[in-house]
């Protein structure tokens, strides 16, 4: 039995996903720090919004919900705060967190909350039609965008050290293995953890992009990330467009559910 083995529900199989996609290879990462950290299967809750990552969950032999669309952080929320002894996880995509789901995110970090958000990143709507998502570069094609995509893309990675994570890291899933340090990390990490990984999209990205072939999208992931280390050593202008990796913050700071167990405490103490 392999290291997967245990951790998939075999009979939902084949997956949905597109061949060449990125996120099996994020996926695999995910499993293999689960099974090096040896968190209980039934110590394990991973949730979902709506989207290609999101489908997730139905493949995983974990306690597992697929919830509605932006709204996988709120549901997780909820589970963190009835069952502070669960690992929570969630599984989203740069739409479903940061779109719809935007003030869900901002919030769940601002609060430090005990949760692992996982983002999918492949910089499109790749389920619902190749719409153009938060993260699609400026210039690039989208359904939404035949002549190119006019708006600023969102960094958001920054926007989650912004609003407080205690953990933000980013990794690709060129290189799975340092993504499973990455995410391996940010499970252990108390507090609000964010790990943006980025995907492939070869059938709703690639296609409009001239970057259909999943092993040139994958090169060219490879060919513009810059570790953070080296990216504190170059200039500005060499890291336009480029993709940082590595963990951005790791910090000890509060967390929500412990807090509030100190707070009802506080209540029953000043009640009696």
């Amino acid at each position: 039995m392999s290291v997967y083995d245990k951790y998939l529900r075999r009979k939902k199989f084949p997956l949905i996903w597109c061949a060449g996609c990125g996120h099996g290879i994020i996926l695999k990462s995910l499993l293999r720090a689960i099974d090096k950290i040896g968190l209980e299967k039934d110590n394990v809750v991973i949730v979902s919004g709506i989207g290609c990552s999101s489908r997730a969950p139905g493949y995983l032999d974990f306690n597992t919900l697929h919830t509605t669309h932006g709204r996988a952080i709120a549901f997780a929320t909820g589970i963190k705060v009835a069952r502070p002894d669960l690992n929570v996880i969630v599984i989203t995509g740069d739409g479903d967190a940061t779109a719809i789901g935007g003030n869900h995110y901002i919030h769940a970090a601002r609060r430090n909350i005990d949760l692992t958000v996982i983002i999918f990143n492949n910089n499109i709507y790749g389920m619902t039609g190749g719409q153009v998502s938060p993260t699609t570069p400026r210039g690039k094609r989208a359904s939404t965008a035949a002549y190119g995509n006019i708006e600023h893309s969102f960094n958001i990675s920054g926007l989650a050290e912004a609003a407080g994570a205690s953990f933000v890291a980013r990794g690709t899933a060129y290189d799975a293995i340092p993504l499973e340090r990455i995410i391996e990390k940010a499970i252990r990490r108390k507090g609000f953890s964010v790990v943006e990984a980025i995907s492939t999209c070869p059938t709703s990205f690639g296609r409009r992009n001239k970057m259909a072939n999943p092993v040139d999208m994958l090169k060219w992931v490879k060919e513009n990330s810059v570790s953070l280390q080296k990216a504190q050593t170059l200039p500005a202008a060499e890291l336009t467009d480029k993709i940082i990796t590595g963990i951005l913050v790791d910090i000890e700071k509060p967390e929500y559910t412990q807090e509030y167990a100190k707070l009802k405490e506080k209540i029953v103490q000043t009640s009696k």
